[in-house]
């Protein structure tokens, strides 16, 4: 028995959710490919995990690029002494802000579409490709209060992760039998990252403390969701702070 891998696609900042998930299968022994479009922010992950003990590499990949999305699998594929094939896939990749519907341009329609949701499609359809000969592995797909409903101003967002959520449905119905967890988390609230501290600093001040989901207490869920038993498999789990209305 080598040392179990995993993927983490869509990671940027350290303080986002795709680092701590990272960080998260580091510490429990992974050697974790940190797969994202930005090399500067991924290397910095890597120096982190690396820096504390654990095993990580960085993979430039853009999740919307099919032969990007191949080359991160046939990498993370290939045989290396010492080395497990990967047994934990996420896709954390997304984008999102308000647009007025009627100002919505089809080129940034498509544009969030890509990201949100085809790119899920295809790191989805090479994690199938590659776990189901296997019988094992998890595959989870980071979601929004958007994949269950459509607020004013975020249609195009609202659009791509619906459609996430059902390819996650779809990929759990198929390839659950065969041995492989597919689960979708419903990310309902803000998160406590770089992104919004950078852009909208006064909501952050205002939902004061535990207003926000943090990003190791949500990695902390996906960790658990990787680790539940057969008998027992979530294919949808909702977060949000406690002080969130829903």
């Amino acid at each position: 028995m080598g040392r179990p891998t995993a993927i983490v696609v869509g990671v940027g900042a350290e303080q986002g959710l795709g680092a701590a998930v990272c960080r998260r299968a580091a510490r429990e022994g992974h050697h974790v490919f940190v797969a994202g479009r930005t090399a500067s922010k991924i290397n910095q992950v890597v120096a982190t995990i690396r820096a504390g003990g654990g095993s990580a590499e960085a993979v430039v990949t853009d999740t919307t690029v099919e032969a990007d999305v191949i080359a991160l699998f046939d990498h993370a594929m290939t045989t290396r002494a010492g080395y497990e094939a990967p047994d934990l896939v996420v896709y954390n990749a997304g984008n999102n802000r308000m647009l007025d519907f009627r100002e919505l341009s089809a080129s940034s329609f498509e544009d969030y579409w890509r990201v949100g949701c085809f790119g899920g499609f295809l790191v989805g359809r090479e994690a199938a490709r590659r776990l189901v000969p296997l019988a094992r592995g998890t595959v989870i797909f980071t979601g929004a209060s958007g994949s269950l409903r459509g607020r004013p101003g975020f249609a195009h967002f609202a659009a791509a992760k619906a459609g996430l959520r059902m390819i996650s449905q779809s990929m759990a119905r198929e390839y659950g039998p065969l041995g492989i967890h597919v689960a979708h988390v419903v990310i309902d609230g803000g998160i406590d990252g770089e992104r919004l501290r950078t852009r909208a600093p006064d909501m952050v001040k205002a939902r004061g403390e535990d207003g926000l989901l943090a990003v190791d207490a949500i990695a902390e869920t996906y960790w658990h969701i990787h680790t539940q038993p057969r008998s027992a498999w979530a294919q949808e789990i909702d977060l949000r702070p406690f002080k969130e209305a829903f």
